[in-house]
Order: structure tokens, then sequence, then C-alpha cells
């Protein structure tokens, strides 16, 4: 799937990458600053989140209840050093839970990340908006 879109129709692209079907663990891929932690923040509210959610860059994960006993994690594992900082703080746990995680600069942790994956790569274009592309790893 591709879309463009401004950040208004941010809310109506979350509803278009959820009617994807996506798999549950989503990576997020783009340049500091292109809207990643705010199409998350909309995803969250798509799937249930009641609550304010924010960017876990120094908590690396942000945790959110929705319906059913199920979860959101969201991660932003762009300060870590390496892989063990991740294992260390349970991140497989988390990974194979069968809740929604979403990760923002998991190229910092690939030889962690499930088979089972999609990812979101956005690119802001030169009049400001963005070029999202969703595709899934089986």
């Amino acid at each position: 799937m591709e879309i463009i879109f401004t950040l208004d129709e941010i809310d109506a692209v979350a509803q278009k990458i959820i009617s994807e079907n996506p798999k549950k663990v989503i990576l997020f891929k783009g340049l500091m600053g292109v809207g990643k932690t705010t199409l998350i923040k909309s995803l969250a509210k798509k799937l249930g989140v009641n609550d304010a959610t924010s960017s876990p860059t120094f908590s690396l994960v942000n945790e959110y209840q929705i319906s059913n006993n199920q979860y959101i994690y969201h991660f932003d594992v762009y300060r870590l050093k390496n892989e063990t900082e991740a294992l260390d703080m349970g991140i497989d746990e988390y990974l194979y839970s069968g809740n929604w995680c979403f990760i923002e600069w998991a190229e910092n942790i690939p030889n962690l990340i499930p088979l089972e994956h999609s990812k979101i790569k956005i690119v802001m274009l030169p009049d400001g908006r963005r070029h999202l592309t969703l595709t899934q790893n089986t």
C-alpha cells in the first residue's frame, strides 16, 4: 500500500493502515521529524487507546491497554547501543506476546525482529506531504 498525505489527514491514514490488516509487529522507518510518532499516536487511538500517548524516547517502551486485555507497546529504540540492551529490557517477551508492537528505529535491533512483521516507511516530500509505504514481511 502506498499513500501520499498531509498531517491533517493522519487519522484517515491510520484507519487505512488498520484496514490493510497489517502484522501486529510494525516497524516504522523514516527520518527524525517525519511523523512516525504522530502516526503511531493516531493508530493507537484508532485501535482503542483512550489515554494520552507520547513518545517513549526516554523510557524505551510505552504500554497502552485496549479492549479484551490486549495491549499496544510503542518502542523507540533510537538510544540503544546494541541488541543486548533490548534483550535486557525483555523486548523479546513484548515482540512475541501477540499484542501490537510499534517500533521506531528498529534498524538498531535487526536480529530481534520477528520474521512476520509489517513495515511502514515515511518520506517527507518537498511540498511537506508525506509518502507512506506499508509492506508485509511473512
